[in-house]
């Protein structure tokens, strides 16, 4: 069992930038590739941007590439997700989740957090 904590969202406008947080828990962190995901209303889940385990292999969505990092401190038990240019179309709760992967062409994990909002104002 991995337990995750997303934090760091909020209100936020058009062109501003925010730094996520995912603080895990337990001794397994560093085994992980780990990952962000999104969902708004009525959409979705969409995949954002997944770090292997080492941190030397990234990999983002075509949507946030450019503009989304993804980072992690082992040591820390924590991954980041730093959001520059934000738009009012990132507006979503944004979910960190543990062993990410692709099932069968969709990105999907199998531990997650509870999730934090992320408003962009225009």
């Amino acid at each position: 069992q991995v337990q995750l904590v997303e934090s760091g969202g909020g209100l936020v406008q058009a062109g501003g930038s925010l730094r996520l947080s995912c603080a895990a828990s337990g001794r397994t962190f560093s085994s992980y590739a780990m990952g962000w995901f999104r969902q708004a209303p009525g959409k979705e889940r969409e995949f954002l941007a997944r770090i292997s385990w080492s941190g030397r292999i990234t990999y983002y969505a075509d949507s946030v590439k450019g503009r989304f990092t993804i980072s992690r401190d082992n040591a820390k038990n924590t991954v980041y997700l730093q959001m520059n240019s934000l738009k009012p179309e990132d507006t979503a709760t944004y979910y960190c989740a543990a062993n990410v992967y692709n099932d069968r062409g969709a990105m999907t994990g199998d531990y997650w957090g509870q999730g934090t909002q992320i408003t962009v104002s225009s």
